[in-house]
């Protein structure tokens, strides 16, 4: 049966309360046609954004993409963003960890007792149980400095490739050589990289097109919801003990993981792969208050997987001998079918 209009409001609804930021310190550009765009002004908050992708790279890397990826689609002489230091790739040639480094920018700071926090989203399906007390890190989202989605129209209008990142730090009125135009050409790279053996990628520029993407891996008449992490209390304590109160296991064949990336306007690296994998609804109280409903999912084949890969360490186990579970930062979304739904 086809998705009624309706429960389409009503997702869209939900998702653009979610998603789509407050107007405040909104400020317009024009676009090759001529019209406006509210966009929030472009801070230092790209910075962070960057800073988290450094973390946010072990989780993609964990679904099949992300460092390990094919450049061979990438020349040095489509590229005029005038800075030849991360783009030196010979065909054919994977990114290896340092080169992901150069790509991200050197001027990022990245703060690592903060990354060595946010690792702990890791755990083992054995943990996984009601009474289970496990640390855990929840970031939290301030919506007032997120970036906004465009509608397909707007996003369009604009160009969303790294050939034409001078252009687009014009567009933008960002600096080259700042965090922020790193943190772009960071998002355009990871765009723009193939997809490994049995996966399907796609950058989302605007909720129609994030749509467009679930119905064409589930199906044109699917019908699917969407799960996120979810902060149900206003605790403070970003890192905390938290008890599990409540394990659902979401049985489906295929999921789509999309998770937020840093730009002036909302943008969703969204994938799909091939792989053994579970997913799980968590519902976790935390010793300072926290309560939060979370999203997880575990791999349960690691066999291929870097042996360097920082889950690994964290969990103290090896490729091949354990699966690997990790929770879904706040703003990712993982969406599923729903099986057998009329």
């Amino acid at each position: 049966m086809r998705l009624g209009s309706a429960s389409w409001s009503f997702i869209l609804c939900t998702l653009l309360l979610s998603l789509i930021l407050q107007d405040s310190g909104a400020r317009e550009i024009s676009t090759t046609s001529g019209k406006y765009v509210q966009l929030k002004e472009v801070s230092n908050d790209m910075q962070k954004l960057a800073t988290e992708g450094l973390v946010l790279n072990n989780i993609l890397q964990l679904e099949g993409a992300a460092v390990e990826i094919s450049m061979k689609h990438v020349h040095e002489d489509e590229d005029d963003d005038d800075d030849d230091d991360d783009d030196r790739v010979n065909k054919g040639k994977r990114v290896d960890k340092e080169e992901h480094k150069k790509i991200i920018g050197k001027d990022v700071h990245v703060d690592h007792n903060h990354m060595d926090l946010e690792l702990n989203v890791f755990f083992t399906p054995s943990d996984l149980k009601v009474g289970k007390i496990m640390p855990i890190y929840f970031s939290k989202k301030n919506s007032s400095t997120s970036p906004k989605f465009l509608t397909r129209e707007e996003a369009e209008e604009i160009p969303f490739s790294s050939k034409r990142l001078s252009f687009l730090l014009k567009f933008f009125s960002i600096s080259k050589h700042t965090p922020q135009a790193k943190a772009m050409k960071y998002t355009l790279k990871q765009c723009e990289f193939e997809s490994m053996e049995g996966e399907t990628k796609f950058c989302a520029t605007s909720l129609e097109s994030l749509f467009d993407f679930a119905r064409y891996m589930f199906g044109s008449n699917a019908q699917f919801k969407v799960l996120t992490t979810t902060h149900l209390t206003n605790s403070t304590a970003l890192l905390q003990n938290y008890t599990i109160s409540e394990v659902k296991v979401i049985s489906v064949p295929n999921i789509i993981g999309c998770h937020p990336m840093p730009y002036p306007y909302a943008v969703f690296y969204c994938h799909s792969q091939k792989s053994d994998t579970k997913v799980y609804e968590v519902l976790v109280e935390g010793e300072n208050g926290g309560r939060v409903q979370a999203a997880a999912i575990c791999h349960m084949d690691t066999s291929k997987w870097d042996k360097d890969h920082v889950s690994f360490r964290v969990l103290n186990v090896k490729p091949g001998t354990s699966p690997v579970c990790h929770f879904f930062p706040p703003d990712n979304l993982v969406w599923v079918p729903l099986i057998g739904a009329p």
